[in-house]
């Protein structure tokens, strides 16, 4: 039974918030791409929190979700199933709480990874499928009276998607003072749903026009989901860009808030961090690439129709996480990845400002 120590809650919950506030707000880069083209692109640093990543506004949230809904109290144990950035940064607050923290990973999860799991005082519990990450966890909350964060599950309701200094109102306040305000696309990733859900009630909520794009990973099972309506839509493989894409289409992902979704050839994501830290310095992680790799395509979509106006993405994490992986030639060359290709088509794209699709 959770201890319901009224004191010891709104103690939690304020500091939580003066984490918030320490973070201020992250930084909306404008990527260069010509002036004759009438479009801004902006890329909103999500790398630059405590936790090095778009998950530690997760974390803080599905921690306070369940503070305010008496799921913990100052013994309760929290359990995670991740491997990845969400793990981390739920570790981060574990630790800022005084609470235990265990996250659900699989057996083949990078040493760095769980070295970065353990910085913050978390411990991880090994699965031999990551399948199993989900029963596990929840067994492993249930035996010691904790509470089991479910971020597949509780990502879309524990975000304010109304205000609150979400994301999608910071992109907004950002963007009040620019040329074009209100951006006709916004283009994110999947991993739980969560940030898709927010930016996508958020625009209707405040009537803008502007369009939610989800960029989706090769073997992802969100973009078959979204495609053929299909909640219950599987692929049974893992993704290869870490932080997005699922075997499985989550409980936290919303369809109905989405206009558009592209797959995108995990290749492709990997040669646009490379681009991206060409072009502007900025050192980013996989998922970042997927989502910079859409927005192309989509403003290349906007300058065929004669539109103007900005579009919006995220840098997910840092760069410095994958230094061994995807920006190591020696492990992208195992992989069998070709970033060749999709090097000149990005680059084909900033000079002529048209998308060669790989058929043609």
């Amino acid at each position: 039974m959770i201890s319901h120590d009224a004191g010891w809650v709104r103690d939690a919950v304020r500091q939580l918030e003066a984490d918030a506030n320490r973070s201020a707000d992250t930084h909306l880069h404008v990527f260069p791409l010509p002036a004759e083209w009438g479009i801004d692109l902006y890329l909103k640093d999500e790398s630059v929190h405590p936790t090095g990543s778009l998950k530690h506004r997760l974390a803080r949230s599905l921690i306070l979700y369940g503070l305010v809904n008496g799921r913990i109290g100052p013994d309760t144990g929290l359990v995670e199933a991740s491997s990845g950035s969400t793990a981390v940064s739920e570790a981060y607050f574990a630790r800022m709480l005084g609470l235990s923290f265990t996250a659900v990973v699989p057996r083949k999860t990078s040493e760095e990874k769980i070295a970065m799991i353990e910085f913050y005082g978390g411990r991880c519990h090994f699965v031999d499928q990551a399948s199993q990450m989900y029963d596990e966890a929840a067994r492993l909350a249930a035996d010691c009276d904790g509470h089991y964060l479910d971020q597949f599950s509780d990502a879309e309701r524990a975000t304010d998607w109304r205000g609150n200094n979400n994301i999608a109102e910071s992109v907004f306040s950002q963007l009040s003072a620019e040329r074009f305000p209100v951006p006709t696309w916004i283009v994110v990733g999947a991993g739980t749903g969560g940030t898709s859900a927010t930016f996508g009630r958020y625009v209707r909520y405040r009537r803008h026009p502007t369009k939610i794009a989800v960029v989706d990973p090769e073997n992802s099972a969100f973009y078959g989901g979204w495609k053929t309506g299909s909640p219950d839509y599987t692929t049974g493989l893992p993704s290869r860009i870490e932080g997005i894409g699922r075997p499985r289409v989550e409980p936290s992902f919303v369809p109905g808030v989405i206009d558009e979704m592209l797959q995108i050839p995990d290749a492709g994501s990997l040669a646009a961090i490379r681009l991206l830290r060409t072009r502007t310095r900025h050192w980013a992680g996989g998922s970042t690439g997927t989502n910079l790799y859409g927005a192309f395509q989509l403003i290349a979509r906007m300058i065929k129709n004669g539109e103007r106006g900005s579009v919006v993405t995220l840098i997910c994490d840092g760069g410095e996480r994958y230094a061994a992986s995807y920006y190591d030639d020696t492990w992208v060359a195992d992989q069998g990845f070709d970033l060749a290709p999709h090097q000149q088509r990005m680059e084909h794209f900033l000079t002529t400002g048209h998308w060669q699709d790989p058929a043609k």
